[in-house]
């Protein structure tokens, strides 16, 4: 079930036009940074978008130029199933690297303290209103946030989906860490009313 349903969203994704990504994204973009806790953070993990996702580019080039927040962005190491998250200054830093994901060129990689981070941005295929997410399958996410559960409980883990990615209810796996909150085009889901 849970293969079928992200086969079934992937498809869907993979065909959204251009205009319709931008649009989407854009109104996305606007719910986010409506958010008391966009607002308050200073230090902000974003992923780097791809392949049709909920575009964060915009979103990471601006605050690149207004200076207000630190924006941090992953980044994979050779036989390191670890993300390693670092600090980026100018959207040019970034080269395409694995999976076709732009990621930091290695000579501009300014490691960046976990701990530190305020808030995630965290990327999906399929989402439920719980919180749970199915991502594509290497993994990484799944053990940074539960890295991330251990070392920084106060960081709030905020997924970023167009509203057709969202489920009623995904199964979820023992390593599973929820969001606290999902944004689409159309609503803000609180997953966690903790935070």
């Amino acid at each position: 079930m849970k293969q079928a349903l992200k086969l079934k969203i992937f498809e869907k994704r993979k065909s959204l036009s251009e205009e319709y990504v931008i649009e989407k994204s854009t109104e996305i973009k606007e719910m986010l940074y409506s958010l008391p806790e966009f607002k308050e953070a200073k230090n902000i993990m974003f992923y780097v978008s791809f392949d049709n996702e909920a575009d964060t580019h915009e979103m990471i080039k601006e605050l690149l130029l207004e200076k207000e927040k630190t924006v941090v962005v992953p980044y994979t190491e050779k036989d390191n199933y670890l993300l390693q998250i670092s600090k980026l200054e100018d959207f040019n830093e970034l080269e395409k690297k694995n999976f076709g994901i732009l990621e930091h060129k290695e000579h501009h990689i300014k490691k960046f303290d976990i701990a530190d981070i305020d808030l995630v941005i965290v990327p999906g295929v399929v989402f439920d209103k719980s919180g749970h997410r199915i991502g594509y399958g290497h993994g990484y996410y799944d053990r940074f946030l539960d890295n991330l559960e251990k070392i920084n409980k106060n960081a709030v883990k905020i997924g970023l989906a167009y509203d057709f990615q969202i489920a009623d209810k995904i199964p979820i796996e023992k390593h599973d860490v929820p969001v606290d909150k999902i944004v689409t085009e159309k609503r803000i889901i609180r997953c966690n009313t903790a935070k």
